[in-house]
């Protein structure tokens, strides 16, 4: 009977299974997100939960408790940044995205990361759109000029492509057909 028995093994042993949980906790708190198989994933989701739980009251005993699972610069991150952006929502900090398999061994990939995560691509796109609506004109002044510059600068040539060093098949020599004698003893 399997009585009590719900964390997965992921085929290790207990301390390199601890170890494995503890990296991954860092990462996702250094991060904010992390791409690993979907078991580790949803193993990593409670853990990672229970540790936003204890950021959102900062104590020196939800501290220490904390310590005990990641590093010190890890918890200064979780309780100084995470914990009070979560301090409203009551739960379920984390998503878990599937990606599907992996090429190599077909493992199933999951993105493991915080609800209000934003990538810095995005956050990226939406800042020069303010600005490009601000000065446009600038924008357009300095594309002029760079189209002058191209067209005062010498044109290269483009390099000239190698002839194909095909060699002609060599001829065989023709077989010679030649008559044996057959000797007459």
């Amino acid at each position: 009977m399997r009585h009590g028995m719900i964390n997965r093994k992921l085929g290790r042993t207990s301390a390199h299974r601890n170890a494995l949980f503890r990296n991954q906790l860092a990462s996702l708190i250094d991060r904010e997100r992390i791409i690993t198989t979907l078991p580790k994933a949803k193993e990593l989701r409670p853990q990672i939960e229970r540790l936003i739980t204890l950021a959102r009251t900062d104590s020196v005993h939800n501290r220490r408790q904390a310590v005990r699972v990641v590093d010190e610069s890890m918890v200064a991150k979780l309780f100084d940044t995470l914990g009070p952006r979560f301090s409203d929502r009551p739960g379920g900090y984390t998503r878990i995205v599937k990606l599907g398999p992996r090429r190599g061994d077909a493992a199933e990939i999951a993105i493991l990361e915080f609800v209000d995560f934003k990538l810095e691509a995005e956050v990226k796109e939406e800042e020069p759109a303010k600005k490009a609506k601000a000065a446009p004109k600038k924008a357009k002044a300095k594309a002029e000029p760079a189209a002058d510059e191209e067209e005062e600068a010498p044109k290269k040539k483009p390099a000239k492509k190698p002839a194909a060093s095909k060699k002609a098949p060599a001829k065989k020599p023709a077989k010679k057909t030649t008559t044996k004698k057959k000797s007459g003893k």
